[in-house]
């Protein structure tokens, strides 16, 4: 069966170690777009962090974003899918993640220039305060984060050590599992990792279905390539799954090959051996 959609995570995967989109790269995706095939960004970064990379690919249509808790219209910015936490879980998921201290509250308020809502950032921990100092710009700082503070709740998310993210993720899953999910990745720009708590329906591979549905793709026409645990299921699920080299464990035994790393442009290998031959 020929593939009819190419779904790419960012960070790890279409990006070098660096962050930068190499031109190899980017040919050999537009190149796959000639030809037909759609392609569609399934990353966990936010809409307004992964516009730099749909703008140099100048993709339009989808793009799966926030791990898959949100899909957005490239062109609008505006939200076609989501799966926002249930404001009902807000206080019991706040509550276990003020263990470690006061999390990052994602919304989905992309045109009111705000994505993320925190306590001052002298109370969280240092990997955490370095983002928000960056993240400034597009965070509202609030003296208490006890109420919810929108309808559209993308996530509450903590980055620290590995060492105090998965004591709280184990407690988040044992009293909470069966109402959320959590993502545990590594922080490509930052020090440490990332723990996201995000509704039970969201995912990667929920979002993208979605979106090949609507477009009447099969999830046997897509050709999924990804790095790290959120893209598991996304990579064991497409018709062809593809780990990049670097990819953590867990991918690579869900994959069904592996390909050279970010380093080694591998995207370009798999697009080259399997979307641009015949």
């Amino acid at each position: 069966m020929p593939y009819r959609l190419l779904a790419l995570d960012v960070d790890g995967t279409l990006v070098d170690p660096e962050g930068a989109l190499r031109p190899k790269v980017r040919e050999a995706v537009q190149a796959a777009r000639e030809r037909g095939v759609e392609v569609v960004l399934c990353t966990g970064r936010r809409f307004r962090t992964a516009r730099g990379v749909l703008d140099e690919l100048e993709l339009e249509g989808a793009v799966v974003v926030h791990n898959g808790v949100v899909v957005k219209d490239i062109r609008s910015g505006e939200t076609v899918e989501h799966s926002y936490l249930s404001l009902d879980l807000y206080g019991a998921i706040l509550e276990v993640m003020r263990e470690l201290g006061p999390p990052l509250v994602y919304v989905d308020h992309y045109h009111e220039d705000l994505d993320i809502y925190a306590e001052p950032p002298e109370r969280a921990h240092a990997f955490q305060a370095e983002y928000l100092a960056d993240a400034a710009p597009v965070t509202r700082f609030v003296e208490s984060l006890d109420d919810p503070p929108s309808p559209a709740l993308v996530m509450l998310s903590a980055m620290a050590d590995e060492s105090r993210l998965l004591p709280l993720r184990e407690t988040i899953e044992d009293e909470l599992g069966r109402h959320v999910r959590t993502n545990f990745i590594a922080n490509q720009r930052y020090p440490g990792h990332i723990l996201e708590v995000v509704s039970r329906t969201s995912g990667k591979w929920s979002a993208l279905r979605a979106v090949a549905q609507k477009q009447g793709i099969a999830p046997g026409e897509i050709l999924a390539i990804g790095d790290d645990n959120n893209d598991v299921e996304m990579i064991a699920e497409a018709g062809l799954g593809v780990a990049m080299g670097n990819a953590v464990a867990a991918a690579k035994e869900a994959a069904d090959l592996i390909t050279g790393s970010n380093e080694e442009d591998g995207v370009v290998r798999v697009i080259e051996e399997h979307l641009l031959v015949g």
